[in-house]
Order: C-alpha cells, then sequence, then structure tokens
C-alpha cells in the first residue's frame, strides 16, 4: 500500500522513513505542515522524488483515519 515507506530497526529505531533512507515521514509531513511546496521539499532534499514527498503526506492521512464510538 505504501511502498515508499521503510520501518528498519537499524535506521532511525525503525521510524517511518522514505525509501530506507535516513529521511523521516515525519520531517517531510512536519514541512507540509509549515508550508513548504513539494518544490521546496525536493530541492532540499535532493535524494527524494516527489512520488516520495506525496506518500509521505498519504501515508500520514492514513494514520490520523480514526472512528469515534459514541457509548
Amino acid at each position: 500500500m505504501f511502498e515508499r515507506i521503510t520501518f528498519a530497526q537499524e535506521i532511525l529505531g525503525g521510524r517511518a522513513c522514505l525509501r530506507g533512507m535516513r529521511i523521516t515521514v515525519a520531517v517531510i509531513v512536519g514541512q507540509v505542515a509549515h508550508g513548504a511546496s513539494f518544490e521546496e521539499i525536493l530541492r532540499g532534499y535532493p535524494d527524494l522524488e516527489r512520488e516520495d514527498v506525496e506518500q509521505a503526506v498519504e501515508y500520514a492521512a492514513w494514520l490520523t483515519q480514526e472512528e469515534i464510538y459514541n457509548v
């Protein structure tokens, strides 16, 4: 489902990273949250591809899905 999101204990303790690099989803999503455009992020992280940034945002959105039950 998220083929660009990887988890490896030896890379940043298993945090969600992009394609096994030491660039976390949290860093990229944080930059988007603070107003950075995809182009700005790609300039700052030349090893990333646009699809990496898109999938980081998609993954973060997926993580926030929650169901609320009224008891």
